[in-house]
């Protein structure tokens, strides 16, 4: 028998994989990553500039992403 626990568990389960689908189509970046942030000139730590196409530092990249909303 199927409770709403296990609704809501299914419903967050596919709310979660829409999420990330999602995430995964959006365009990732390409070619060499920046040395330093363009917008507060802070050094890309090398774990970060290996992803490639890195041209803010987390900080940056997150105020960023969150005015984009």
């Amino acid at each position: 028998m199927v409770d709403w626990f296990d609704r809501a568990q299914e419903l967050e389960q596919r709310q979660r994989d829409q999420a990330i689908k999602a995430q995964l189509q959006q365009p990732r970046p390409v070619g060499p990553s920046l040395t330093h942030c363009q917008d507060c000139d802070k050094e890309i730590p090398p774990a970060r500039q290996a992803l490639g196409g890195m041209t803010r530092c987390v900080p940056c990249q997150t105020v960023h992403e969150k005015s984009n909303r």
